[in-house]
C-alpha cells in the first residue's frame, strides 16, 4: 500500500470519532491534517489525536474531585470521544463499558426524558451525557445539596463527542433533582 493511501485509511477512524472531517492537506510521511470548524484530526508517528473546540478550559481554578466513573455502551464511539474531552480537562476516568446502561440510569435516578448515551458518577453526583467539562467543574465547585446532577439529554450535534463540521445545535445543560425538578444550568445558543 502506498504511503499516501495508508494515511487516507486513517480518516474513517477520525470521522467515526469526531464527525465529518475534510482532508485539507497531506505532507511528507508523518502528517495528515483534516479539519472543519469543529474538530481537527492529525496523525503524527502513527498516533491519531482529535482536538475539539471544547478543549479550551475556562474553569481553571477548580480544585475539587477529579475522579469520575463513566458507564457507557461498548459500541458507542461518541462516548469515547467525550471521555477524551474530560481527560483533557484533568478528570481521571474509570471507564466501564457495559450493556446494562438502562439499569445504571435507573439506579442513579436519571429520568428517561433526561437520558443520553453515557452516565458518569463523580463526587456522588450524576453527569448524564455530553456535558462540557467546564460545566461539570462549575457544578462540583457549587456542591448543591438539592440536586442529583447535570444532564444534556439526547445527543445534540456540536457537543463534546458529537462534533460534526460546523453544525451546532443549541442545547441546554440541565440540573435535576430526585423529585423531578429540572432547571437550566447553562445554555449554548451559538458557540
Amino acid at each position: 500500500m502506498s504511503k499516501l493511501l495508508s494515511k487516507i485509511v486513517i480518516l474513517p477512524i477520525a470521522i467515526a470519532a469526531a464527525g465529518t472531517l475534510y482532508l485539507t492537506s497531506v505532507s511528507g510521511d508523518s502528517n495528515i491534517a483534516s479539519k472543519s470548524n469543529s474538530a481537527i484530526a492529525s496523525k503524527t508517528s502513527s498516533q491519531l489525536t482529535i482536538a475539539s473546540v471544547w478543549d479550551i478550559e475556562t474553569e481553571t481554578n477548580y480544585s475539587g474531585t477529579m475522579e469520575m466513573t463513566v458507564y457507557r455502551s461498548p459500541s458507542c464511539g461518541c462516548c469515547g470521544v467525550w471521555v477524551d474531552h474530560a481527560k483533557k480537562h484533568g478528570f481521571k476516568i474509570k471507564d466501564i463499558k457495559t450493556e446494562e446502561m438502562e439499569a445504571i440510569k435507573q439506579k442513579n435516578n436519571v429520568p428517561a426524558e433526561l437520558a443520553s448515551c453515557h452516565t458518569s458518577i463523580i463526587d456522588g453526583y450524576v453527569m448524564e451525557g455530553h456535558i462540557p467539562a467546564d460545566d461539570i467543574k462549575r457544578f462540583l465547585a457549587q456542591k448543591p445539596d438539592d440536586l442529583v446532577g447535570l444532564t444534556v439529554p439526547g445527543m445534540p450535534i456540536g457537543t463534546p463527542g458529537m462534533e460534526a463540521r460546523d453544525i451546532k445545535q443549541p442545547f441546554q445543560v440541565l440540573a435535576f433533582t430526585d423529585k423531578g425538578k429540572v432547571e437550566v444550568f447553562n445554555e449554548y445558543q451559538s458557540y
